[in-house]
């Protein structure tokens, strides 16, 4: 099994990556939604501050890789190839590199931060913010979760600061 894991600020370019994994029919584990499952089973909204709580909060009692161990039992072991979408800190990779081999990689998605606002502003999602005030808090948070060892150690790196379609171009090319 070929998995490859994005990684990358909000905003950056994931959930793209995602659609085009989609495109290709490679199945898609989101992490996001590990933890969206958790806020709504706690009776919470989708929030930002709520999504972040709760992600944190498990962390802090369930070790750094609690998201990565609930993802893997999301994986069809049948699959020949699989993303995996929203790869937050090392320990998530470690876990990934133990249970899954050589076969991961992990694929960091950047873009510069003006091109992120800009982006997040506009997208509307249930769990943005939608002020900049907001969006660096979240930034900061996950900064300290280590998001930016993981863009630093990439085994690839993906920039998305071009067109939609140059973008497409480079997210194929990594997963074909």
């Amino acid at each position: 099994m070929k998995i490859v894991a994005f990684t990358g600020m909000p905003g950056s370019g994931k959930s793209e990556a995602v659609k085009i994994a989609m495109e290709l029919e490679i199945p898609v584990v989101r992490m996001g939604d590990c933890v969206w499952e958790e806020t709504k089973k706690r009776g919470l909204k989708l929030t930002d501050e709520n999504v972040g709580r709760v992600a944190n909060e498990m962390r802090e009692k369930q070790g750094m890789d609690i998201w990565a161990k609930k993802t893997i039992e999301k994986i069809n072991p049948s699959w020949s190839k699989v993303v995996i979408d929203g790869v937050r800190n090392r320990e998530e990779v470690d876990y990934f590199r133990n249970r899954l081999g050589e076969d991961f990689t992990l694929v960091a998605i950047h873009a510069s931060p003006k091109t992120r606002y800009k982006r997040l502003l506009s997208r509307k999602r249930e769990d943005d913010n939608l002020s900049t005030e907001k969006i660096r808090e979240r930034d900061e948070r996950e900064l300290r979760w280590g998001l930016g060892v993981l863009i630093a150690f990439a085994d690839v790196i993906i920039i998305n600061e071009g067109s939609l379609e140059e973008f497409k171009s480079k997210v194929k090319e990594v997963l074909k």
